[in-house]
């Protein structure tokens, strides 16, 4: 267990510029190719990727959803969806860390005042991380909260703890969600270092297991007014917050199912051996193997697809807010999101059915995509996102607004 008080990261360099779609999904791709090749004995040893968030940072990709009129890409929703399954593919710990970073993000561009939008954009195009001091345990739910911001002076102080902190180790500034003196939420930007910040290295899941999801402990932490985002307005009008949000959870569950398929792949055609009553030679040439793997691969296309059209829905609702377009935003990245979890779940599964016994030896590590696709699907439950749909389209119930559709 590590535990981090008021540490303050060197100077970096100046992160670079992705300039086009194109360019965001080849970065994607080289950046991925290298962590790959490490992923298994990362999750093994429970390594935390600290070099490798450095590279990603470095590389521009994290600046990519940033808005065109504050300097950024303004990439499409279906891209900062594949860049995120690509990064999975390679490492599903990676893919997740950044995304409570694009949702700030979103929120940050749809309830920023402007002079926070210039600088906080600014920050995340330098190479900037917001970490996540989100979720708490011991409340009703998991939309309730006991941190609490109140006035101080020309600012605020903040106490609380907080749980499965996704990306604060690796981050710049913890991002701190919090009940105004109203009970209103608020997000808050507080600089890592800052005093009576503590965050502990405890998160113990048996998936995801490098993604430092540990506990923010707040102490009286000083905030500046001008750091303080009053989120509660992103859940009071349409808004693509959630949408957002959840498409870079689809694309993290994507990415699992891809990799556990590519194994699956590897694993049947060089060591597999066919079943005895099979009456083939190789596992290849068994029928019931051949017909399973086609329906892995049509599924996952199917995935992809609909996280594709789901992406294109959110860019719609992005340039034209409104009721309308923000419910045909929700519905599909819903939809998207209940195929991607079925489709991890199952491929997770299905490599070791069609692989067998031999695939199980802890050397290989192979267990990793599907403790980690659990563990990642864990995060808002899929029976809700059908009923969401079902509620909308028998009922005309428009969907609730909040961080999780």
């Amino acid at each position: 267990m590590i535990t981090v008080l008021r540490q303050q990261d060197p100077i970096r360099p100046v992160a670079a510029r992705i300039a086009s779609d194109a360019e965001a999904l080849e970065t994607a791709r080289r950046l991925a190719a290298q962590f790959a090749a490490t992923a298994a004995a990362r999750d093994a040893e429970r390594r935390l990727p600290f070099a490798e968030l450095d590279e990603l940072a470095q590389s521009g990709l994290l600046a990519i959803a940033v808005p065109a009129q504050y300097g950024g890409l303004d990439v499409s929703n279906a891209i900062l969806a594949e860049v995120t399954a690509i990064l999975a593919e390679a490492d599903g710990s990676i893919g997740q860390i950044p995304q409570n970073h694009f949702y700030i993000l979103e929120a940050l561009r749809t309830d920023g005042s402007e002079e926070q939008k210039r600088y906080f954009f600014g920050r995340a195009l330098v190479g900037d991380r917001f970490g996540n001091a989100l979720s708490e345990r011991g409340t009703k739910t998991v939309g309730h909260y006991n941190t609490r911001i109140v006035r101080d002076g020309p600012g605020y102080r903040i106490s609380g703890t907080k749980y499965y902190s996704t990306g604060v180790l690796f981050a710049d500034w913890v991002t701190v969600f919090a009940l105004d003196e109203e009970d209103r939420l608020v997000m808050a930007f507080v600089p890592k270092g800052t005093e009576g910040v503590e965050i502990v290295d405890d998160w113990d899941g048996f998936g995801q297991r490098t993604t430092g999801s540990g506990t923010t402990i707040l102490n009286n932490v000083y905030v500046h007014a001008d750091s303080v985002v009053h989120h509660h307005k992103g859940f009071e009008r349409p808004t693509t917050i959630g949408s957002v949000g959840q498409i870079v959870h689809a694309g993290i569950d994507l990415g699992i199912a891809r990799a556990a398929f590519a194994e699956t792949l590897e694993f049947v055609r060089a060591k597999s051996r066919p079943w005895m009553d099979s009456g083939v030679e190789r596992a290849t040439d068994d029928p019931l193997t051949i017909s399973k793997v086609g329906q892995i691969a049509i599924r996952l296309q199917a995935a992809a697809a609909l996280l594709e059209r789901a992406g294109g829905k959110v860019d719609a609702a992005q340039i034209e807010t409104t009721e309308a377009t923000v419910v045909e935003a929700t519905l599909a990245v819903a939809a998207a999101k209940v195929l991607t979890t079925e489709i991890a779940i199952e491929a997770t599964n299905t490599l070791f059915e069609l692989a067998g016994t031999s695939s199980v030896k802890a050397g290989l590590n192979l267990d990793r995509h599907w403790r980690n696709a659990r563990t990642h699907t864990l995060h808002d439950p899929v029976r809700w996102k059908y009923h969401v749909v079902g509620n909308y389209h028998l009922n005309r119930v428009i969907p609730p607004k909040n961080g999780a559709l």
